[in-house]
């Protein structure tokens, strides 16, 4: 993802930054996803693995990258509290 993009993306509903989540995290994440355990801001079930997401600075709420382009959708967000192992940083 571009730099500069990153540096002005952030939350749509906290307002915080945004950074690339991490192999472990979307690992974690991922694990879960295969578990139909992830829901989305909609309360509709995740089924779709990430192969890239954004996280919150607090690290509470992923959103996913799709082909390169990010889904800033509160509706389409991912809480990491779902996710067993998500990791703290």
């Amino acid at each position: 993802m571009d730099r500069k993009l990153l540096d002005i993306l952030v939350c749509p509903s906290t307002r915080q930054p945004l950074a690339l989540l991490n192999a472990a995290g979307l690992a974690a994440m991922n694990e879960a996803i295969a578990a139909r355990r992830v829901h989305r801001g909609d309360a509709g079930v995740q089924v779709e693995p990430l192969r890239e997401a954004l996280v919150t600075r607090d690290r509470k709420t992923v959103y996913r990258i799709d082909d390169g382009i990010p889904v800033l959708l509160a509706d389409e967000a991912l809480a990491t509290l779902q996710a067993d192992g998500f990791p703290a940083a």
